[in-house]
């Protein structure tokens, strides 16, 4: 058994998220979204570099002592699988290691809108999945690809870096492929893949101009692209890809958005009611021909109110869905007012006082005369 494991244990055990392991440091668990260490000394760096050297690959430790971070899955010895990230910093190496439980999720699980089911229904065009790092993407598009896996006769291509969920073919055949081990890029996943006879294709980030511009192709061809973006909203996420591609293509990039993007789902995770997990709460854009137009024109900054106004079809602005889950009990109100936008309509539900703004209750100065 690598020693490392024994950490991955106490953090499955505990149930937390991540194991963040650093020089200098003891171990850290983060648990429903606070980062808290564990009873154990400051690792070393000859320690630590033992205790990672032991799960690596001979030519992942190549890679890595040539100043390479590294990318990759791990199953420890105790059954957990995690999503590993290696680096080096100015005091020494550090690891995170991500929990990814054994059974790939449902929708119904993750208790996301109705609408993101209705989503998989599509047979071409682009949906994205969109936030911050650690907000549940990956969990997310895992349950997508689970839904038309049971549901829908379908060959799905699955981009990754690196494989997390292990999806099963059951209806469908699921062809998962990973970064550095399968493919050298993201772009060339999606050019093989597209000769591959695809329905869907997952493309694990959309990171650069040439894996956008893949991905807008094989939505324009006639499958269902699902992918990610860091972006932390609607908005943001469609001047992201239209900022991202060449000036001269400018045009083409609206038109495809316009014609082709199905939706934006962006999300958070938030803690519950409880305090005993975090759920993802999101913002959602369905495309109409409103939106489209809008972005046709470069208006993108009125899209907001579009949101506002299209409940009806499933669209949802993050500070509703907040609020919403307020009411509904299900989320807590003082962390969903960190991730508010217009934090004022979210002050009276706060428990915390400490954390609204400080009013200045000094009386105000006497004029000069």
């Amino acid at each position: 058994m690598a020693r490392i494991d024994a950490f991955l244990k106490l953090g499955t055990q505990q149930g937390c998220s991540d194991v963040h392991l650093a020089v200098g440091v003891p171990p850290m668990l983060r648990m429903h979204g606070d980062l808290l260490p564990i009873k154990f000394r400051d690792l070393r760096p000859g320690e630590l570099e033992g205790y990672i050297a032991e799960i690596l690959t001979t030519s992942q430790n190549e890679h890595f002592a040539r100043g390479n971070d590294l990318d990759f899955s791990y199953v420890s010895s105790e059954g957990g699988r995690f999503r590993v990230n290696v680096y080096r910093k100015d005091t020494g190496v550090g690891a995170t290691f991500r929990s990814i439980p054994s059974t790939v999720p449902t929708l119904e699980s993750l208790q996301l809108p109705a609408i993101v089911t209705r989503l998989c229904d599509f047979h071409q065009g682009m949906v994205l999945v969109t936030g911050s790092t650690g907000t549940g993407k990956s969990t997310t598009l895992a349950a997508m690809i689970n839904h038309l896996n049971a549901t829908r006769k379908l060959n799905i291509i699955s981009l990754e870096d690196p494989i997390e969920f292990v999806h099963s073919s059951k209806q469908s055949q699921v062809i998962q492929r990973e970064l550095g081990t399968h493919i050298p890029s993201f772009a060339e996943g999606v050019r093989a893949a597209m000769r591959e006879d695809p329905d869907v294709i997952l493309v694990g980030e959309l990171r650069d101009a040439e894996t956008i511009s893949m991905a807008m192709t094989a939505a324009e061809t006639g499958h269902l692209v699902l992918g990610t973006l860091h972006t932390t909203g609607a908005v943001k996420t469609i001047d992201r890809i239209i900022d991202a591609l060449p000036v001269e293509e400018r045009e083409q990039t609206k038109s495809f958005l316009a014609q082709s993007l199905l939706a934006v789902v962006t999300q958070v995770l938030v803690k519950t009611a409880d305090g005993h997990g975090r759920r993802a709460v999101c913002e959602i854009l369905m495309m109409t021909k409103a939106i489209a137009k809008l972005i046709q024109t470069e208006q993108t900054h009125q899209i907001p109110s579009q949101l506002q106004m299209g409940r009806d079809l499933g669209m949802q602005l993050l500070d509703q869905a907040l609020l919403a889950a307020i009411t509904a009990r299900t989320i807590d109100p003082d962390d969903a007012y960190n991730y508010a936008t217009e934090k004022r309509n979210f002050q009276k539900f706060v428990t915390d006082t400490t954390m609204l703004p400080k009013l200045d209750s000094a009386p105000p100065a006497a004029a000069s005369g």
